[in-house]
């Protein structure tokens, strides 16, 4: 019998730590392979549970490709069946002493005891989509379907971004994906109605955002849907034989738009008596609620005003240093907010609003990833490939998707990491707002950091799944966009360094408007004008901002939350290391922890110092 390198330096860990007793050395190993064989366990059963996340992942194959023709159980009972899992787990898990455990399995342990407490304290929340699994996918909220959320809105997106083709049995498991989806939109539509009997609809201008996205998803023929034209076009460039266009044209008619208009009447039915308030406060329980969607978002117990006063203090600061750049380039008359306004109306620093000025906005992206990539260099020692490239979102989802955002490649590097960008209106982006966006969306941000999971192949299969501690995630993105700044990015480019420090300042915003509307009661119109007057960007962007902010609350105050607990770690090694702090060791530390809590985070950080800043 052999044994892996993983299971040797473990080995040699605990005599380690032992001292060389090696009948204590044996009870650690025990503890330990207890520990592993659990949290193993745990990721298949989290695997088999979601089989969105294994196509994802690239784990769709293998002992996992019957995986491949599911999509996942979306019903009232699986929420709970998923409930009684993390409590079961979390026993287990609790039961287990870290001081048996090698500090790599302490993590490992830390990291799956919080998702799943996460998972247990949603338990009271009885609606919408309150699950471990949504919190370690940043869809945590109170609606089951919305304007960012749903079936309708994002299975034929992931379909044709994440389904490969490549077989016949593929293109097979496509189509029993299809007929799944039907399945999946009834068990939407059954929470749908069970929420409303409990009180719980979306506010008007959700509603009315859905069923307009939804309208015009139901006015496309069965056969011109990306469901069809897909795996349709698909297939025939693989060469394999098969009417796939034409047999996912029968499931689109007969199966998914039935079921999909089934879902509108109902979403019709609850639009028709819903209200305007933006707020969770509104539900049962809603101050309560809310806590926890901060805590899944920013996973920290900071409470409500904490956040609110954080963002005010972070956004004064922000203005005053976008004040000296603006008034050494000789923009001084108005609020900084108004001369951000006028900076992104000109015309010198927009796009064509077309279709050939939006496609000059993808190849400026995929223009910025090149021109970053021999800067990265000065910031890591990690020498990570990173594939990525830019792609409009879907037109069809458009209205109701945020601004930007990533998909990771899978595990196996067969699907390259995808950043979408927004483009309903090239105004919404000046040229000078780009870069620090690309920065966060890819490297060195979240494809940067996704891509250590990606080329590393040592992360544990239950810490690929949890992997979506959002105030971590979020925090190293925007962390990213500093280190642009940092190494050097902007040095020719002050408008490109106000597109930074109005991103920062956003994020900061994110943190006012957020917790104003779900804490403070503000109104959906006075987040939007807040938001607006302090950033500087279209009121078309930042109504699309506070809606998302309504359907998934506490998410977007993780961004800031991580970003400054970073720095505040980073300004902590830099002090205690002196001049044998590197940032280069620093920052691999941080891609190479993972997404873990900000607790784990600190803990990483402080062995990096206790081991004299030494990678």
């Amino acid at each position: 019998m052999s044994l892996d390198r993983r299971q040797v330096l473990l080995s040699a860990a605990a005599i380690a730590i032992t001292g060389g007793n090696v009948a204590v050395a044996a009870s650690v190993n025990s503890a330990e392979s207890g520990l592993n064989r659990r949290l193993d366990q745990l990721g298949k059963t989290l695997l088999d549970r979601s089989p969105e996340l294994a196509t994802s992942l690239g784990l769709d194959k293998g002992a996992n490709a019957g995986l491949k023709s599911k999509l996942g159980d979306d019903s009232w009972a699986e929420v709970e069946n998923l409930t009684q899992l993390c409590r079961d787990e979390l026993k287990a898990l609790k039961a287990i002493p870290d001081t048996a455990l090698s500090h790599e399995a302490q993590i490992n342990k830390a990291v799956a005891v919080y998702a799943l407490e996460l998972g247990v304290e949603a338990a009271p929340f009885n609606f919408g989509d309150n699950t471990m699994l949504s919190a370690m996918s940043e869809s945590a909220g109170p609606y089951v379907v919305s304007q960012q959320g749903g079936a309708y809105s994002g299975t034929a997106e992931f379909l044709d971004s994440q389904h490969q083709i490549n077989t016949k049995a593929d293109a097979d498991a496509y189509l029993a994906r299809l007929r799944d989806m039907a399945k999946v939109v009834d068990q939407e539509t059954d929470r749908v109605r069970r929420d409303a009997g409990l009180g719980v609809t979306a506010p008007d201008f959700i509603a009315r955002n859905m069923l307009g996205q939804m309208d015009g998803m139901l006015a496309i023929a069965a056969g011109q849907s990306r469901f069809v034209t897909s795996v349709g076009s698909r297939a025939k460039a693989k060469g394999i034989v098969g009417d796939y266009a034409g047999m996912a044209t029968k499931i689109v008619e007969s199966e998914i738009y039935p079921a999909l208009n089934r879902q509108r009447e109902v979403l019709r039915a609850n639009a028709a008596n819903a209200t305007h308030d933006a707020g969770v406060w509104r539900l049962k329980d809603g101050e309560a609620y809310y806590a926890w969607l901060l805590k899944q978002g920013t996973n920290t117990t900071l409470t409500a005003d904490e956040v609110h006063q954080m963002g005010l203090d972070q956004n004064r600061a922000i203005e005053a240093r976008m004040d000296g750049v603006l008034k050494a380039h000789g923009l001084t008359q108005g609020t900084v907010g108004e001369r951000m306004i006028a900076l992104g109306n000109d015309p010198a620093h927009l796009f064509p609003d077309t279709e050939a000025g939006k496609l000059e906005v993808i190849q400026h992206l995929n223009d910025i990833i090149a021109g970053v990539r021999p800067h990265l260099a000065s910031q890591f020692n990690l020498k990570l490939k990173a594939p990525v490239f830019a792609k409009r979102v879907p037109v069809e989802i458009q209205d109701g998707a945020g601004q930007g955002y990533m998909n990771t490649g899978s595990l196996d590097g067969s699907r390259p990491s995808v950043y979408y960008i927004n483009l309903k209106s090239t105004k919404n982006w000046p040229k000078f707002s780009l870069p620090s966006l690309t920065y966060h969306e890819t490297v060195p941000g979240h494809a940067w950091q996704g891509a250590y999971l990606t080329e590393s192949g040592h992360v544990p299969l239950v810490r690929q799944i949890l992997a979506g501690f959002n105030a971590y995630v979020e925090g190293w993105a925007l962390y990213a966009e500093q280190l642009g700044d940092e190494m050097g990015m902007y040095e020719n480019d002050w408008a490109g360094q106000l597109g930074y420090l109005q991103a920062q300042r956003f994020r900061a915003i994110r943190l006012v408007v957020d917790t104003g509307m779900h804490a403070k009661r503000w109104t959906r119109e006075q987040a939007i004008d807040w938001a607006v007057a302090n950033s500087g960007r279209t009121q078309a962007a930042m109504t699309s901002e506070i809606d998302r902010y309504c359907a998934s609350p506490g998410q977007a105050c993780g961004y800031k939350v991580g970003h400054t607990e970073i720095n505040r770690l980073r300004d902590k090694a830099r002090a205690a290391l002196g001049g044998r702090f590197d940032v280069k060791v620093f920052n691999d530390t941080l891609v190479k922890t993972g997404a873990v809590p900000l607790s784990v985070l600190a803990t990483e950080v402080d062995a990096l110092i206790a081991r004299g800043g030494k990678a």
